[in-house]
């Protein structure tokens, strides 16, 4: 009930692009790119930290819609990010995935959206920051999305 993400609609002020029975994205009221929505799930999951394998399809889901979100807005492939803040970094606890079309704003824009690559079998480094596409193949693993390598 005192989750903002649960509450989102038109009617209570979003600025809705896309929606379907299972997610809604909307325009990110303080954006760092020149488009940069949320993409969240109608269900309340608190964060990606508590997604497991059972739900790399609802990633799945939210990175292809965020890519046609994009898509239709003319949005080079190289020049897109989607992906999840990990907690305590983020700030809604409601799982919503930053859909954006890069150049960010601003370097301090940037630096809140660090992807780091994973070493030695791990698909991500220590960062308070994931890839939709490195969620996936950690949770595809069996293993749980984190701020340490995963």
């Amino acid at each position: 009930k005192n989750c903002i993400f649960c509450n989102v609609s038109v009617q209570n002020g979003f600025d809705v692009v896309w929606e379907n029975n299972d997610f809604i994205a909307f325009r990110d009221h303080n954006p760092s790119a020149a488009h940069h929505f949320q993409m969240i799930t109608k269900r309340h999951i608190d964060s990606v930290k508590s997604l497991c394998k059972d739900d790399v399809d609802v990633v799945g889901q939210m990175h292809d819609i965020g890519h046609r979100i994009l898509e239709e807005l003319d949005v080079s492939p190289t020049l897109r990010c989607l992906g999840f803040h990990i907690p305590p970094f983020n700030s809604v606890m409601h799982l919503h995935m930053h859909v954006q079309a890069l150049p960010y704003r601003s370097v301090v824009r940037a630096l809140k959206y660090p992807v780091v690559s994973g070493r030695g079998g791990l698909e991500k480094g220590f960062s308070w920051f994931v890839t939709a596409d490195q969620s996936i193949r950690i949770l595809d693993k069996g293993r749980r999305v984190g701020v340490l390598p995963c």
